[in-house]
């Protein structure tokens, strides 16, 4: 029987797959660069988990992909690269500085053409473009302040369709699902949420537990029915 391996074990099997299989091209790694440079947290998604909303975009076959927390744009150019020839991106991003940052990470991967950055609380621009009439988007990522995780999972029902594909960030944090006390401020939004994609008559959801140099979390997978 294998024995159980430590964080460090976990960080070099990432390591390992991310330079076999995952293979980050320069512009991926110019924009993780880039935020350090700026001062920004390193808390965008791992290479492997970039490539795996990479391809479900693909495998979705969709064409309208809508981000809610861009940071530096590193999960932004993974699902752009996904986008065939006319798909579009719009990505919600809090700070005016990470924005300027990921818009130039954009355009220096070549996609600037596919992806519309919006600055601003993600609520309000989320009811923008509902009020703009927006096509329906066919994949929604949602990686963005934790308290808001229920609200940021209805809005991508109501500016998706059935068949609509929803990912959410960080769905284990460390346990803290289990006791909230370990983050009282966060904690609370991804329960709540949880607790929405398994009620809600308008998803049909699952979560994968994932380690690695994001410590222990995992990511929610939901389709609206």
């Amino acid at each position: 029987m294998i024995e159980h391996q430590p964080a460090a074990g976990w960080i070099a099997v990432e390591d390992f797959l991310s330079a076999v299989v995952v293979r980050p091209d320069s512009a991926l790694k110019h924009a993780v660069s880039a935020a350090l440079e700026a001062g920004m947290p390193p808390i965008e998604v791992a290479p492997n988990a970039g490539k795996l909303l990479k391809l479900l975009v693909r495998l979705s076959g969709a064409r309208r992909v809508l981000e809610i927390g861009t940071l530096a744009g590193f999960s932004t150019i993974w699902m752009a690269q996904g986008l065939p020839d006319g798909g579009r991106l719009v990505t919600c991003e809090y700070l005016s500085k990470h924005a300027e940052v990921a818009r130039a990470n954009v355009e220096a991967a070549g996609l600037g053409s596919k992806v519309e950055i919006r600055t601003g609380a993600a609520l309000d621009t989320l009811a923008a473009l509902e009020a703009e009439g927006a096509d329906p988007f066919d994949f929604v990522f949602i990686d963005a302040d934790k308290e808001n995780n229920a609200n940021y999972l209805d809005w991508a029902i109501r500016l998706g369709r059935p068949g609509t594909t929803v990912v959410m960030d960080n769905a284990v944090w460390e346990g803290a699902v289990l006791d909230p006390s370990l983050d009282t401020v966060n904690a609370p939004g991804i329960i709540g949420a949880l607790q929405m994609m398994g009620e809600d008559p308008r998803l049909d959801g699952t979560v994968i537990q994932t380690v690695g140099s994001k410590g222990w979390d995992g990511f929610a997978l939901a389709l609206v029915r």
